[in-house]
This record gives C-alpha cells, sequence and structure tokens, in this order.
C-alpha cells in the first residue's frame, strides 16, 4: 500500500523541464568547480564502462565520465531537447571525445537505451519525470546486475521529504541504497541493483 501511495503522488506531480535557452547559466565552465565528475563519479566508474548520462544537459557529466571510461568505453548522452543533445555533440569533439560519447534522443515517458549498462547517472533531473516508477524500473531493467545509479537532486526544487520518498519508490522496484553522498546545493544517493543478493552470495 506504501509503495502505491508513493507511486500515486509520483504520479500526480506537475513536471517542468529546464528549458536549453537558460542552460548555461548553471552548465558552463564554473560547474566542475561545484559538481567536480571524477570527485563525484569517479569511485564508481572505471575504464571499459558503458554508462548513461540520462537528462544530460549541456553535458558537464557525460564529458567527465568519458574521460573516466577511457577509450574502450561508451557515455550514452540522453535528453529530451535536441538542443542539449547538439550542444553535448559540440562540446564532445572540442574536448576530443566524440569516439567515447553517444548522442541518444529519448522520449517524454521512455528512455530506449537498448544497451545493458554499468553505471547511470541522473543528475538533477528526476524531478522532471511525469512517472518516476516507471522511470526507475527502465533503468533498473538496463543496468547490470550489482551495478549502480547515481541520483541526485537539487534542493532549490526538491524537499527532503520529497527526495526520501523518491528513494523509496526506487526501492520498492528493487535498488537498495549502496551509498548517500554529499554533494553542493543538493541531496544524493547511490542506488544498486540486487545489492543484497551480491553481498550474501560474496559471503
Amino acid at each position: 500500500m506504501e509503495a502505491e501511495q508513493v507511486h500515486d503522488s509520483q504520479r500526480e506531480k506537475t513536471t517542468l523541464v529546464c528549458p536549453w535557452q537558460i542552460v548555461r547559466l548553471f552548465d558552463n565552465v564554473l560547474r566542475p568547480l561545484v559538481h567536480n565528475p571524477r570527485k563525484l563519479f569517479g569511485p564508481y566508474v572505471r575504464e571499459g564502462m558503458t554508462v548513461l548520462d540520462i537528462g544530460c544537459g549541456r553535458g558537464f557529466a557525460s564529458l567527465g565520465l568519458a574521460k573516466l571510461v577511457g577509450e574502450d568505453g561508451l557515455v550514452i548522452s540522453a535528453d529530451l531537447q535536441p538542443e542539449m543533445l547538439e550542444m553535448v555533440r559540440a562540446r564532445a569533439a572540442r574536448a576530443g571525445l566524440s569516439t567515447r560519447i553517444r548522442i541518444h534522443h529519448c522520449e517524454t515517458d521512455r528512455i530506449g537505451v537498448k544497451e545493458e549498462l554499468d553505471f547511470v547517472v541522473a543528475f538533477f533531473m528526476v524531478h522532471e519525470v511525469p512517472d518516476t516508477r516507471r522511470f526507475f524500473e527502465e533503468i533498473f531493467q538496463m543496468l547490470r546486475p550489482g551495478c549502480r545509479l547515481f541520483f541526485a537532486e537539487p534542493i532549490v526544487h526538491v524537499s527532503k521529504r520529497d527526495f526520501e520518498r523518491t528513494v523509496q519508490e526506487a526501492q520498492s522496484i528493487g535498488f537498495e541504497v549502496s551509498e548517500r553522498t554529499g554533494i553542493r546545493i543538493g541531496r544524493a544517493v547511490v542506488l544498486e541493483k540486487n545489492a543484497g543478493e551480491k553481498r550474501r552470495a560474496s559471503g
């Protein structure tokens, strides 16, 4: 019953997608000073991994992730807005990272990535998703067992109560909290697929 109540409350929320016209206000040359991709994602990402940056925006996370996965890895940069994806494409070309980043245009209610994933980043965007349960279910299916989702929300848009409610919804699908991590102007948690089963098997 609790999971159903969480689901209903999430489905009823009104969502607005951040318009591409203002993205440079918060994703610019200063962004890595606030959210450094190597520090945030380095503990979880290794060379050769396949990583999804969902709601990638202008690509601050995608560029950092591309450096972490190396020449044999792949970053899938997914966004609803083609203008955002063109910015990522241009930045990747300038940084010499085009061969490591693949652009993917997702839909409002479906990500649509077919690859099995080793790591997913959902940074400051889940509050824009109209059906969070369906969103987490799709990510859960794409992730390999034992792999992780880095989920972060901005404190200016998402209260602590709403953040924890969304974490509970992800747990109701099968994710387990692997780690809680601090980030500037936001809240973040690392969720793991089948974390408990992995620990039992290794024990």
